[in-house]
């Protein structure tokens, strides 16, 4: 009460220090209920809800007149009566100073300020003026007066702002605050899609400027706004229509109560879809609205009320008013013929009024006690005492200590009409899985979904952004959340891999089967010729060749990986090294049937074996630098493939690898151009076609193999080396030992030495012709040239 007892000491001392040198011009005679005191506390009330105005064809000053009563401002005056009496009964507050009080009616701009004028300027002196003014129940216009003011419902947060009311207070909390409760109480709800209905108010007009303001900071978006006007006749069909044409569920009322009720009783709520109204603290609380006419308006209101709390005594003395209590007021007795529809003067439509009918037989905004906003003007009052008592104090013993009180505001949540929390949104928020995206052209509430990029999932509704998920995992098919992506490798299990194994067992057991038909005839001429050590070494080198295929399949491990290559090198060098030996075996075996020739001694058994050691060394020796300097190892594979994970085995080394197929490459080259050489030379059991045409299956495969091997994605790399190994494999063992087994197993009779030789004299004969068609083409070039 500090700052109120400052500002009533500064009145006060101005009022004394000036003589009365203005007076009221005009209308006057707003004064309702007076009583003198040694303090005078004033009050402006709007005990008549609407005015007219006759202005005198401009020769007089003009004339207001109010018209409609208004019970529940009454109800605010008699709560002013109430307290001061019940002050000036209470000797531990304001001993020995009396409170009287002035209350007038204003009940309309132009009342309210003349009102407020008269209240200030009535009284010889200053003890005789009023010392404070309770009132108004509106945001108006009166607060411009330099003159201690405290209202009991002017909730506009415009009033706070002290640089220009220096002089206002209040006991009913700022919209500030409602505002700030609605805004919260939508986003409970998830209501981010509203419209607004408000009426031409100051009060109305600030609140939802600040309820926009306050809802864009969290996501709450207006669809329409209707200036709610009385002039406008046609505004009932535009709220209709609005209301119907709206996609919002829920629908703000930010109106004073007349406001409210004049708009419920004129619109038609039939023709309305069903709305979730939210309202404001000035109607929210009264239950009749709920039931006004039977146009089912109010299908579901929630919103924020003052307190309810009970003044001990007060209803007692408000139900208990006879006509002589106030037997000179016109406005009680208007209210008593309101209140009983009856009248004082003789009628023959009404009944006549007594003046001893009882209030407690009757419902009325008057009658309700409970009113919330009651406990507000009595506790204006109690504030204005509580000022007067320090400043007597401060007089009396020349204290300044004085403390400046805030009041604790509350509200309660208030909701009536049953009906399920609607959902009330533009749009849906963007599911998980897709993220949103504003648009340009629509309120930001209006957003566009996108589901998001691939690699990219959004675990929460509403994101405005996907993330990617990292390398070894994928979004699954909701794209809400990161798994493991799959593992993928050439297994046993899988069809790819079990033919794969299928054929490679087929290969083993077609080598070692020929193995054994070499080994049950090897002392045949067939398995003897080009020498058959040659032939059994080849046979087992095929059969490793089959079997290291199968390090390809499987979960690449470190010694899989390492095995891999080397064995498939080493083998086949081992393979390609026995294949070269019996090619220039058949050469060489040429070049020893001509006179005097003993090249068969150069390449005998013992340099054979040593020529096939050779070679194959120098590929062991590659192995073991590429193994030793960096040697393959397993690796997930996550670049390849965007939704799953490849294990394989790198390579290490490229230029190992490189190399270990460069040199079998190389000796399949040589190999090749031998036995085509030698393919067409005379010789019982000549091999050098068959490899001839080994090495062209051999080379082919090989040389498709290298884009094939590029370009083949995951385990389909491992299935084409694995093919190209069978393949080539199978190519040798079948150009090379299948015909020798189809004339040992089918045709037996040219496995014997009589053939043999019967094959040699012919073999003899076309020799001889051939070197004397050699020696005859030597001599007549020897001539020619001579």
């Amino acid at each position: 009460m500090g700052l109120i007892s400052v500002i009533l000491i500064t009145l006060l001392v101005k009022g004394q220090s000036e003589e009365q040198a203005c007076k009221l011009i005009g209308q006057t005679g707003y004064l309702e209920f007076s009583k003198d005191g040694d303090l005078i506390i004033g009050g402006i009330f709007s005990l008549n809800s609407s005015r007219a105005i006759d202005n005198y064809g401009y020769h007089a000053y003009p004339a207001l007149f109010c018209r409609r009563l208004n019970p529940r401002e009454l109800l605010f005056a008699r709560a002013v009566i109430f307290t001061v009496e019940e002050i000036n009964t209470n000797s531990a507050l304001l001993d020995g100073v009396t409170l009287g009080y002035r209350l007038y009616n204003g009940c309309g701009t132009e009342s309210l300020v003349r009102a407020a004028l008269e209240a200030v300027t009535e009284g010889e002196s200053c003890r005789k003026r009023v010392q404070a003014l309770i009132g108004h129940s509106s945001s108006g216009v009166i607060y411009f007066l330099f003159y201690l003011q405290i209202s009991h419902l002017s909730t506009c947060a415009c009033l706070s702002d002290k640089r220009i009311y220096p002089t206002f207070f209040r006991t009913v909390p700022s919209d500030q605050f409602q505002i700030s409760a609605l805004v919260q109480l939508m986003k409970h709800f998830g209501w981010q899609w509203v419209g607004i209905i408000h009426s031409a108010e100051v009060y109305a007009s600030d609140g939802v400027a600040e309820f926009i303001k306050q809802g864009k900071a969290e996501g709450i978006c207006v669809e329409y706004v209707i200036y709610y006007k009385r002039t406008d006749t046609k505004i009932e069909h535009k709220v209709t229509e609005q209301l119907k044409a709206s996609t919002s569920s829920v629908v703000l009322l930010y109106m004073s109560l007349t406001y409210t009720r004049e708009l419920f009783k004129n619109v038609d709520g039939n023709k309305l879809p069903r709305k979730q109204w939210i309202g404001s603290e000035a109607w929210i609380s009264q239950r009749d609205l709920a039931s006004l006419g039977s146009k089912n308006v109010l299908h579901g209101a929630m919103g924020f009320a003052l307190p309810q709390s009970i003044i001990p005594g007060l209803s007692e003395f408000l139900l208990s008013l006879k006509l002589s209590d106030e037997p000179e007021s016109v406005m009680i007795k208007a209210f008593w013929e309101s209140f009983f529809d009856c009248s004082f003067s003789s009628s023959n439509t009404t009944k006549l009024c007594s003046g001893d009918e009882d209030l407690r037989t009757i419902s009325s905004a008057y009658t309700n006690t409970e009113l919330r906003s009651v406990r507000n003007v009595y506790t204006a009052v109690y504030s204005i005492a509580h000022a007067l008592n320090a400043l007597l104090q401060l007089w009396s013993y020349c204290k300044c200590n004085f403390n400046l009180r805030e009041f604790i505001y509350i509200y309660m949540y208030i909701y009536f009409q049953s009906v399920n929390p609607p959902k009330s949104v533009c749009r849906d928020a963007c599911p998980a899985g897709s993220r949103k995206a504003v648009n340009k052209q629509a309120p930001v509430c209006c957003f566009d979904c996108f589901k998001c990029p691939e690699g990219g999932i959004s675990n929460e509704t509403g994101r405005m952004q996907c993330f990617l998920c990292t390398a070894e995992f994928w979004p699954n098919e909701k794209k809400d959340k990161c798994i493991p992506k799959p593992t993928e490798f050439l297994s046993f299990t899988e069809i790819m891999g079990t033919v794969l194994t299928a054929f490679c067992c087929f290969g083993v057991f077609l080598s070692i089967l020929i193995f054994i038909i070499f080994l049950v005839h090897k002392e045949t001429p067939i398995v003897r010729a080009n020498n058959s050590e040659l032939s059994f070494l080849l046979l087992l080198s095929l059969k490793l060749c089959f079997l290291c295929s199968l390090t390809f399949i499987g979960r690449p491990s470190d010694w899989s990986c390492m095995l891999r290559h080397t064995t498939f090198g080493i083998t086949f060098v081992l393979c390609i090294s026995c294949v070269l030996g019996k090619t220039i075996v058949v050469l060489m075996a040429f070049r020893a049937t001509l006179p005097g020739s003993n090249v068969m001694k150069w390449f005998g058994p013992t340099q054979q074996r040593l020529s096939v050691l050779a070679f194959t060394l120098i590929q062991v020796v590659i192995c073991i630098l590429w193994l030793t300097i960096n040697p393959p190892f397993p690796n997930r594979n996550v670049q390849s493939f965007k939704d799953k994970v490849v294990l394989e085995c790198a390579l290490g080394s490229s230029i190992g690898f490189w190399a270990v197929l460069g040199y079998i490459g190389l000796l399949a080259l040589l190999c090749f151009i031998l036995a085509f050489l030698a393919r067409k030379l005379p010789d019982s059991f000549n091999e050098a076609k068959f490899i001839t045409f080994s090495m062209v299956i051999f080379c082919a495969v090989w040389i498709a193999f290298i884009p094939a091997y590029v370009s083949s994605p995951g385990k389909f790399t491992v299935a084409v080396e694995i093919f190209a190994i069978l393949a080539s494999t199978f190519g040798l063992l079948t150009c090379i030992f299948v015909p020798k087994c189809y004339v040992i197993i089918f045709k037996p009779e040219q496995n014997s030495k009589k053939h043999i030789k019967m094959m040699e004299t012919q073999h003899f004969v076309i020799l001889t012709i051939a070197l004397t068609n050699e020696t005859f083409q030597m001599y007549t070039f020897d001539n020619c040239c001579n």
